[in-house]
């Protein structure tokens, strides 16, 4: 039938785009910028010096934990804490300072609160979400191609910088990112010091790996407030299409709020890229739809049957037209996206989450979203998206914000149970 053949036919084009990944020979950037290590860093407290030279190893297993790297200066502790992390004011101020010389403009934002319909603004103790696509390291030297983006401000030393500094300033009590390839040597420790928990899931032929001096594959990264929420189990899942295992994956991870008593399932994913793979990115949603189905329906919140909420934070790579937006926003999980509270009539998605200049190009487009169950969640506030005059000419990444992509960050409250 026409139908079997368009689905062989695809199958067949997913194999061998699978098998040209798998297989892409090396490439040398002629200008890679050090990863991993150099003679100066910003945290040395914190984490232990790698080489320049030497990558650092892949995980054996998606499910195997690697060791704490944490190096932690007793000056930066908190008094009276047993865990003895690091001030976060403090890593702000030297962010901040090791940032000093970067050209204006900051890029300012300032969070829409919204109500509850009766006039109530937000409770004194929201649930604060960030979603962010971070930019692999090895992927902004050496693959992306930023036309107008000058090869120091690409630098790990500086992008390291900004992307903690944006993590200190708004403090999520749970962190989603995408394209982490710093994860065991930068992120782990150091959010393990300021009291994070973490899982991270690497793709399995991530292109990080074919870039000179690349620190390891790039993948998804969860961390979550460990004096906020409690651990209650925690997956991570390679997404298939059509029976296929694909190169991308999620981490879904189940929480108990430890001031409410309530739980709630948080996952994180990265689809498929670039035009042309709608189809791809379609089956990989859905498949990941699925699992979370299954998880829902496996964890009932309570005896009245009440299940747990989800919130799913993601680079989908889709527009708003989109099959695969479409099929998350149809979903019988009950699924809205947070940021349409941002426009006037609550129905419509920004205007761009990311925008950048390729040698390709430029492109602006709105593919980050923070998904959460409308029957069992409220968005109280919202992040405001920066406005085109202070990205500014060149777009993203730049002097003054270290990815392509911008970060989501919502504050959510449950609702009351009836």
């Amino acid at each position: 039938t026409l139908a079997g053949a368009a689905s062989s036919l695809e199958t067949s084009s997913f194999a061998a785009a699978v098998g040209a990944e798998r297989k892409q020979s090396p490439n040398s950037c002629e200008e890679v910028c050090p990863m991993g290590g150099g003679a100066t860093r910003l945290y040395t407290t914190l984490t232990q010096t790698f080489s320049s030279s030497s990558s650092l190893p892949t995980p054996s297993s998606y499910l195997t934990p690697q060791p704490s790297l944490t190096n932690l200066d007793p000056d930066l502790c908190l008094k009276g804490s047993p865990v003895c992390p690091p001030d976060p004011v403090e890593l702000l101020q030297q962010c901040q300072e090791a940032l000093r010389d970067r050209p204006p403009p900051h890029l300012h934002r300032d969070f829409v609160y919204l109500t509850d319909g009766n006039g109530n603004g937000a409770p004194s103790s929201p649930i604060r979400v960030m979603q962010w696509n971070i930019l692999a390291q090895a992927l902004g030297v050496g693959v992306d191609n930023f036309a107008r983006c000058p090869l120091e401000a690409l630098s790990w030393s500086r992008r390291r910088s900004l992307i903690l500094e944006e993590i200190l300033t708004y403090r999520p009590h749970i962190l989603c990112m995408q394209e982490v390839d710093h994860f065991y040597d930068t992120f782990q420790p150091v959010l393990a010091g300021l009291g994070y928990g973490s899982h991270f899931c690497p793709k399995p032929w991530s292109p990080c790996l074919n870039v000179e001096g690349n620190t390891g594959p790039d993948g998804c990264a969860l961390f979550f407030d460990e004096s906020r929420f409690e651990l209650l189990e925690s997956v991570n899942l390679r997404l298939s299409a059509m029976m296929i295992p694909t190169n991308q994956v999620a981490v879904v991870t189940t929480l108990r709020c430890r001031s409410t008593g309530r739980c709630v399932c948080v996952a994180v994913t990265h689809l498929k890229a670039r035009s042309g793979w709608e189809w791809l990115r379609s089956a990989e949603g859905s498949d990941l739809l699925w699992h979370l189905e299954n998880v829902v329906r496996a964890l009932v919140g309570d005896d009245s049957g009440v299940k747990v909420p989800l919130l799913i934070c993601g680079d989908f790579n889709a527009i708003p037209a989109e099959e695969v937006y479409r099929r998350f926003a149809a979903s019988p999980l009950g699924l809205d996206s947070a940021y349409k509270k941002l426009s006037p009539d609550g129905l419509t998605e920004p205007k761009y989450t990311t925008w950048k200049i390729r040698a390709t190009g430029e492109s602006c487009s709105t593919l980050d979203y923070i998904w959460y169950t409308k029957e069992s969640l409220r968005v109280d506030a919202v992040l405001d998206m920066p406005s085109e005059e202070q990205i500014g000419p060149n777009r993203l990444p730049s002097f003054h914000y270290p990815s392509d992509h911008l970060s989501l960050v919502c504050e959510f409250s449950f609702k009351e149970k009836e």
